[in-house]
């Protein structure tokens, strides 16, 4: 399975961006993960496809939101009230694993290629 993500750009602060993710096969649970200039990709946001349950980063819980459309076999990531330390590289990435919620880039073996968020 691949990912090929799109929807990265640059924001003002305060702004809004959507980012989305398509894999060219079924996935059962998928993530967003990021990782900014010398710091550590972490964990922002992840869905199970088979019930839409989510699981947020305490960063971001209540200005992300993850979403999956069945019927494009997309997930989505719209990120509301941007701030500048939301700047960095965005990936999706998807695993079978059951550790899946705990937002840990280890538990997840498929990866995008990333898409750079800058606000500023």
């Amino acid at each position: 399975v691949q990912l090929v993500e799109s929807g990265g750009g640059s924001v003002q602060v305060g702004g809004s961006l959507t980012l989305s993710c398509k894999p060219s096969g079924a996935i059962d649970t998928m993530g967003w993960f990021r990782q900014a200039p010398g710091k550590q990709r972490e964990g922002v946001a992840a869905i199970s496809t088979e019930d839409d349950t989510t699981y947020y980063a305490g960063s971001v819980q209540g200005r992300f939101t993850i979403a999956y459309d069945n019927a494009k076999n997309t997930i989505y990531l719209r990120m509301n009230d941007l701030r500048q330390a939301d700047t960095a590289v965005y990936y999706c990435a998807a695993t079978t694993s059951e550790w899946w919620y705990r937002l840990i880039p280890n538990v997840y073996n498929i990866w995008g290629q990333g898409t750079q968020v800058t606000v500023s």
